[in-house]
């Protein structure tokens, strides 16, 4: 009876150390499986944020896009690139300015044939006519031209029209150079004729135009929005085009 009740006991000893072992081992595989999740989740997380994205820029214009008179990197598409690489995370920006002082309509379109232009560019910025107006160029000439332009503009971007900003046309009457040369008042109107016109256009088309003239208009009472030849925007004028600008592109990009 003593052996019996021995080997009992020692039967209910072995039970017991085999269900705490199991018991225990679940709890680490529990674990483990939510650590190396974790670990995962994290690498996967690292990769991501380490991954940058490349965008191409494209600016088409004349003396206002190339930065007539200020630094390279003062003008408006150079200031846009560094605003854009400032406000977006692990982003590449490429720039490609196609512009010239003096250029006129024509002038753009046949730069552009001969610069065998690629078709995927994220944004591309149009600025045009005021050489037209300035050599007194035939209004009908801006109205054949300027839509070619912003056709080109659209294939250059994809193909995708919501990837264009148009820019309005500086007044350069509100310069020191603008009130000696001409009417004044004259060059605003026929400068008012133009956006209008480029206006209108973008609207029928829904291609985004921006009005930039307003602050130009403005450099006969704050001379430090006009450059050193007291003719073309200061890089002060072109850092407000951009403020005007960033927002809208940001949108467009993201």
């Amino acid at each position: 009876m003593k052996n019996t009740y021995i080997l009992f006991l020692l039967l209910m000893f072995s039970l017991s150390c085999s269900s705490t072992d199991i018991t225990n081992s679940d709890i680490v595989t529990i674990e483990e499986t939510e650590t190396t999740d974790t670990e995962d989740t994290n690498e996967d997380t690292d990769s991501t944020s380490e991954t940058s994205q490349s965008y191409k820029l494209l600016s088409l214009g004349d003396s206002y896009t190339i930065g007539q008179s200020v630094c390279a990197t003062c003008r408006f598409p150079e200031q846009l690139k560094d605003s854009l690489l400032n406000r977006i995370n692990n982003s590449e920006f490429s720039l490609n300015v196609i512009a010239q002082t003096g250029w006129t309509t024509r002038n753009l379109i046949e730069a552009i044939e001969s610069n065998l232009l690629d078709n995927d560019y994220d944004i591309v910025t149009l600025l045009i006519g005021v050489n037209n107006q300035y050599q007194n160029k035939p209004f009908s000439l801006y109205q054949s031209e300027f839509p070619l332009l912003v056709q080109t503009a659209i294939a250059a971007a994809q193909g995708d029209k919501t990837n264009v900003v148009v820019l309005s046309i500086p007044d350069y009457a509100y310069t020191t150079f603008g009130q000696n040369n001409g009417n004044p008042e004259e060059t605003s109107s026929e400068i008012d004729m133009y956006n209008a016109f480029a206006e209108n256009y973008c609207n029928q088309q829904d291609i985004t135009f921006l009005n930039i003239t307003d602050i130009t208009r403005l450099g006969l009472e704050n001379t430090s929005l006009v450059a050193s030849d007291g003719l073309h925007p200061s890089e002060l004028a072109y850092s407000k085009f951009v403020e005007r600008l960033l927002p809208i592109v940001i949108e467009k990009i993201e």
